[in-house]
């Protein structure tokens, strides 16, 4: 089973890299993009075929390493 883990920061914490993509952008001559909000997707092979258990798993791989959960966000997505 594939899992799928997004991981965004949260709102209201400074972006530095989504600014320096939407100064990039408008230096690029790509006028009218107001905000960038950068993140990361992390793509698991798993061994689990019990969706709930491995949904279970990531999220706990989530709260102990894929994520700073004090600044960021993160879904899970199995496929």
């Amino acid at each position: 089973m594939k899992a799928r883990v997004h991981v965004m920061l949260k709102t209201g914490v400074l972006d530095p890299q989504g600014e320096a993509v939407r100064h990039a952008l408008g230096a690029l001559g790509f006028d009218g993009v107001e905000a960038v909000r950068q993140g990361k997707v992390i793509e698991l092979d798993l061994a689990e075929t019990d969706r709930a258990a491995a949904e279970i798993a990531v999220k706990a791989m989530c709260e102990k390493l894929l994520a700073n959960t004090v600044i960021e966000r993160y879904e899970v997505e199995l496929v």
